[in-house]
């Protein structure tokens, strides 16, 4: 855990760059110090790890970690030998440590093989559970997740995965290959390395793909090329980043999950779902046969803006038939851009008929999207208005009423004036440079007003300070629970680390913020096992000091106070040799 010093808090709360780095173990110190992040790789097969069988192509196990290995780009193994890896951090041979990258990290990855390996072709929602459950299970242990998976169906698993993982703060990517990773010419690695380092060096809290170069939302994208290693597309959304010479990430179109609650998954998704593509001549008795049980719900695939013939009376009533015995049915445009409108008679018919405008979502996400919807609990109505409403960023919602722009503000525009800057590109350079520290002064201050005025500027409240601290930081330090529950339903992370290696979490226990902890332990903030290597013998010299609320603080942040100091004596039988009463008592009271 990185030592951070009780000063005062207006001492301690310093402001982070313009990125949001991953919580770390420490190595070194000042400038020069290390950050080591972990990152779990799920490989459940696809072309990356394919070598040639009788039978063609297939997934082989047991084979890519050693295989990695051999790759220096992927392996650093001086590091691993210098650093003692292996036996310092207990793991085995499937773990795996990229060499340091520009931001002064490593990333240690461990290789974790699903039973058996796929060809995505057959892949199923029992897959996207045994999936999402491992990430789950592995949650608090990574920093970020990295899963490997064929290229046919990505788009359908990111798209699952996306709804599936409630409360996400943490980054998923998935990644694969058109050409398996152990070929000479092949697109596997660096689409392993891309995926590696955003999910090590950023907190992007999204399910996302990235695939030749740019990193996708997951449910945004569309297989659109076979043999092509710009095999996606994400029609209707910009990549989230870039990596050219550099990365460049688009921190205004992340996703976040505006929640104060935990990380949990939801498994067993409703599988009667299917898709029906309109075409020229389709028939009453086909549509009738569709729709007929088992389905629950359909994502129909409709022409241009959502339109479907309107001259055939038995086909829309088959549709209506299916909605009012409570089919659920989305519809779709089959177009690859572009997204549902009422503009034509067309289009309105199916909406009297039942249907439910699916906006701009691919087919994937609106598939998966009723796959998730079925499954939860609630009426019919409830569930017809989720399928309405923008969940994990699956589609474009434009803004109601008035918003501010940078042209809008007289604070950028003088600034600007000063600097000769006109362009769009410039301005809101001028902006992301400006936010940070004036959001950690609000935050410091407890000024909501403010906060919400750059927040409406488009500025990115989770972004930090030269120093790393985020608003987050410096509200925790404060106690300004309004300030941290603002922050927190507008998407902070709560697992962004200053330069110091303190977290939200950690500022909130040292000023001993009691209501702050409990809500930041509510978002699904922890302290990671690196964190923990000292506080027993934190928790020995608050309780020399018999200082009972520091206690409190710690054991609100779920440490346990039976750890021992670097004597070996726990924090109680220090406090009972020292006859502090007090603290005996309080530690009687404990559960």
């Amino acid at each position: 855990m990185a030592a951070t010093t009780e000063q005062g808090s207006s001492d301690l709360c310093r402001a982070v760059s313009s990125t949001e780095p991953c919580p770390a173990l420490e190595i070194g110190g000042g400038c020069g110090t290390i950050a080591e992040v972990r990152v779990l790789v799920l490989n459940t097969g696809g072309t990356i790890g394919m070598v040639p069988q009788s039978e063609g192509l297939a997934p082989e196990a047991n084979k890519l970690a050693g295989a990695l290995k051999k790759i220096p780009i992927l392996h650093d193994a001086e590091y691993a030998k210098e650093t003692n890896l292996y036996s310092r951090l207990g793991v085995g041979e499937d773990t795996l440590v990229l060499p340091r990258s520009k931001q002064n990290k490593i990333i240690i990855y461990t290789i974790l093989e699903l039973s058996p390996l796929l060809d995505s072709s057959n892949m199923t929602p029992a897959e996207w559970d045994k999936i999402a459950r491992q990430i789950e299970i592995n949650y608090e242990k990574y920093n970020g997740f990295v899963i490997l998976h064929g290229t046919d169906t990505m788009a359908y698993t990111a798209s699952a995965l996306s709804f599936m993982c409630e409360n996400l703060g943490k980054t998923i990517v998935l990644t694969g290959s058109q050409v398996p990773i152990y070929e000479l010419r092949n697109d596997g690695r660096a689409n392993l390395l891309g995926a590696l380092l955003f999910a090590g060096q950023f907190i992007i809290p999204e399910v996302c793909l990235y695939f030749y170069n740019e990193l996708y939302r997951g449910n945004r994208v569309t297989k659109v090329n076979a043999d092509s290693f710009s095999a996606f597309s994400s029609p209707n959304l910009p990549p989230l980043a870039k990596t050219d010479v550099d990365i460049k990430i688009n921190w205004e179109t992340v996703w976040r999950a505006n929640t104060t609650k935990k990380f949990v998954i939801h498994t067993d998704v409703n599988s009667n779902v299917g898709l029906l593509r309109i075409f020229p001549g389709i028939t009453a008795a086909v549509v009738k046969a569709f729709l007929q049980s088992p389905i629950e719900g359909v994502v129909l695939e409709t022409y241009g803006i959502g339109n479907a013939p309107n001259n055939c009376p038995e086909l829309l009533q088959e549709l209506k038939n299916a909605t009012d015995r409570g089919v659920l049915i989305l519809n779709c445009t089959q177009c690859l851009q572009g997204t549902v409108s009422l503009v034509y008679a067309t289009g309105k018919t199916l909406m009297d008929a039942g249907v439910i405008p699916g906006a701009d979502m691919t087919p994937e996400a609106a598939l998966a999207k009723l796959s998730y919807v079925l499954s939860k609990p609630g009426t019919l109505d409830e569930k017809r208005k989720m399928l309405n409403e923008n969940l994990r960023g699956e589609i474009t919602v434009v803004p109601v009423g008035t918003q501010i722009t940078l042209k809008d503000s007289k604070f950028i525009q003088e600034i600007a004036k000063y600097l000769f800057i006109s362009c769009k590109e410039e301005l809101a350079a001028v902006r992301d440079a400006l936010v940070p520290p004036l959001a950690c002064a609000a935050a410091k201050n407890g000024d909501l007003d403010v906060l919400k005025a750059l927040q409406n500027l488009g500025g990115n409240l989770s972004a930090g300070d030269y120093d790393g601290r985020t608003p987050l930081h410096v509200a925790s330090c404060e106690g300004h629970l309004d300030i941290v529950k603002h922050l927190l339903i507008s998407g902070a992370t709560v697992y962004a680390k200053d330069r110091f290696g303190a977290t939200p979490l950690l500022n909130a226990i040292k000023f001993r913020h009691q209501d702050i902890i409990r809500l930041l332990r509510e978002t699904g903030a922890h302290l990671s096992s690196q964190e923990l290597v000292n506080v027993g013998t934190e928790l020995c010299s608050l309780a020399v000091n018999g200082d009972v609320e520091g206690l409190r603080a710690w054991h609100l942040a779920g440490v346990d106070l039976n750890r021992s100091g670097y004597d070996g004596r726990t924090p109680l039988s220090v406090a009972k040799a020292a006859g502090l009463v007090k603290v005996t008592e309080f530690f009687d009271s404990l559960p």
